[in-house]
């Protein structure tokens, strides 16, 4: 079988026949037509990639709108308390004794007998004695002041013996010189009343003299000038003291005194705290005061004893003083009382003004403003002013139109406007940490208030005041 050659198509035709000389030379001699430049290629590709794109996007269908679920936020709520009565103003201070002074002897001497309680911490009853000086000397001096005045007596006596005699010799010269006798005429010193005088002035100076010596002696005793505590001391048996020495010091037991510093806003709540006068029970108010010890909390009663009437320059505070009686003795209702340490930190609940009604709210939960947030209808977000009259810890107290069981909101939004749509989350029943605060903080719950001291919960309430 022979090969067969397939002609040429472009054979036999030559290059004057195309215009331009379209005709290139092709692999193994041959030639083919002239085609697109590469750079033309390159454009025309581009250019249908842009019209492709054009039409699908003019034609394209209209996307569907759905509209995004609804967002209710999620809040925490506590139920507002309503309480009436006086509230407790709180603050707190450090334990300092009422009355601390320091021992000192009144006599100089050597120390004969020092008490086995005169130690740091040790207890005396007032006039127990402490330690004595050497009271040989003084009762030396009271020898000699008794023996003087023994003398002077005797002289007294002699003096009175004289008077009676010179008067009965002045009457007798009277009558005899035929003058009237009577002795009220007669010059003192002819009836010697002069030296009577002399004789019992002397006699009380004696006297005087020996109430000293005794006085002296008895000072030899170094007594406890109250019931007290032992601070510190510094003698010992033998050591020769000096009048004045100081030879320790000891505080009072009878009271304490704890100063307890307030804002201008909380003394402003304390009625009469300007009409208290120092050591006068017709003006002192009550005070509850709160200690621990070993991890319990103990009670203590007092009152304010008196008000310092200056700001503290670097605080800017009103030092209030309570005075505790009895800080160191237990009771009938804490028979295991520990003493009320001198130097502990301690709470004071003083009683402030009495008002009609008031809320009890979580503190977290007064905004800036003073606004609460409220649920009403259990989804419903009103905005609540109020009055704050004080925070204790973690509550507040307000007033304003708040019902007993009216859910406030505690937690945080990010986006807040009154009458927004809310969920409420499971209600706590107090605020974290809270105690039950209507019967301590001296006012009553609506329960104890009456008919009329609640109403339904999450209904705007009526104002409270004084």
């Amino acid at each position: 079988m022979s090969s067969y050659d397939a002609p040429d198509p472009v054979a036999g035709i030559r290059d004057e026949d195309l215009p331009n000389g379209e005709l290139e030379t092709g692999g193994a001699g041959g030639r083919r037509p002239a085609g697109l430049r590469p750079w033309q290629q390159v454009l025309l590709v581009l250019a249908v990639g842009v019209l492709g794109f054009t039409a699908l996007f003019a034609f394209r269908a209209a996307p569907t709108e759905l509209e995004p679920p609804r967002q209710i936020p999620t809040v925490t709520t506590v139920a507002a308390e309503i309480g009436s009565g006086a509230i407790r103003v709180r603050g707190s201070g450090t334990v300092r004794p009422s009355a601390e002074v320091t021992v000192a002897p009144q006599v100089g001497g050597r120390v004969t007998w020092v008490s086995s309680a005169f130690v740091s911490g040790g207890r005396f009853a007032a006039g127990q004695a402490l330690l004595r000086v050497d009271p040989a000397d003084y009762e030396n001096s009271v020898e000699a002041a008794s023996a003087e005045v023994a003398q002077r007596r005797v002289d007294v006596l002699t003096a009175e013996e004289e008077v009676v005699i010179a008067r009965d010799e002045y009457e007798r010269l009277a009558r005899r010189e035929g003058l009237d006798p009577d002795p009220e005429n007669a010059s003192a010193l002819v009836l010697r009343e002069p030296q009577l005088r002399a004789a019992q002035a002397a006699l009380q100076s004696a006297e005087a003299r020996l109430e000293d010596a005794r006085l002296a002696l008895e000072r030899t005793w170094i007594r406890a000038p109250f019931d007290g505590i032992v601070r510190d001391e510094t003698v010992d048996l033998g050591q020769f003291v000096s009048p004045g020495q100081a030879i320790g010091s000891m505080y009072s037991t009878g009271e304490v005194e704890i100063v307890i510093p307030l804002s201008d806003d909380e003394a402003a709540l304390i009625d009469r705290l300007w009409e208290t006068r120092a050591g006068q029970e017709g003006t002192r108010i009550p005070v509850e005061i709160r200690s621990e010890y070993g991890g319990i909390e103990y009670a203590w009663t007092g009152y304010v004893d008196r008000a310092e009437a200056a700001l503290d320059e670097q605080t800017r505070t009103v030092d209030v003083v309570v005075r505790v009686p009895r800080p160191f003795e237990p009771t009938e209702v804490q028979p295991d009382r520990p003493p009320l340490l001198i130097g502990s930190y301690a709470t004071a609940d003083i009683e402030g003004s009495s008002f009609d009604r008031y809320a009890i709210v979580p503190a977290a939960a007064v905004r800036d403003g003073g606004v609460v947030w409220t649920v009403r209808s259990d989804t419903l977000l009103v905005m609540q002013p109020v009055e704050l009259i004080q925070e204790v810890e973690d509550r507040a107290f307000v007033m304003g139109p708040i019902s007993a069981g009216t859910q406030i909101i505690v937690s945080a939004l990010p986006f807040v406007t009154d009458g927004m749509t809310v969920q409420m989350a499971q209600p706590l029943e107090t605020a974290p940490g809270a105690t039950p605060p209507a019967r301590e903080l001296g006012g009553a719950t609506d329960e104890e208030a009456g008919p009329g001291g609640t109403e339904e919960s999450g209904e705007p309430g009526e104002g409270v005041g004084r």
